[in-house]
């Protein structure tokens, strides 16, 4: 295994390692507020009020930790891809 095999691994492991921290804690914030919206759309329809269909403060972090987590996602892939090509070409020297 040459030297840029070996590099191309390290920089692969490293960019899943930091995109993996990026896109978990904006992740887990989105599906919760997802949940706190679910569960207030159905207090809504149980009390029979009609709901806004108006952008909301959450809707709008919503967006933001939903693109966070993306472009964590993003990272990840291209580690995945610099580990692939690691391992994939011929050693190089």
């Amino acid at each position: 295994m040459g030297l840029v095999n070996l590099g191309l691994i390290v920089a692969g492991v490293a960019l899943v390692a930091v995109g993996w921290i990026r896109a978990r804690g904006p992740w887990a914030r989105y599906r919760a507020l997802q949940e706190q919206d679910a569960n207030i759309a159905r207090y809504e329809s149980w009390r029979g009020g009609v709901r806004d269909g108006g952008e909301t403060g959450a809707s709008v972090a919503m967006q933001v930790l939903r693109r966070q987590a993306r472009n964590g996602a993003i990272v990840i892939v291209i580690g995945l891809i610099l580990l692939i090509g690691g391992f994939g070409l011929p050693a190089l020297p």
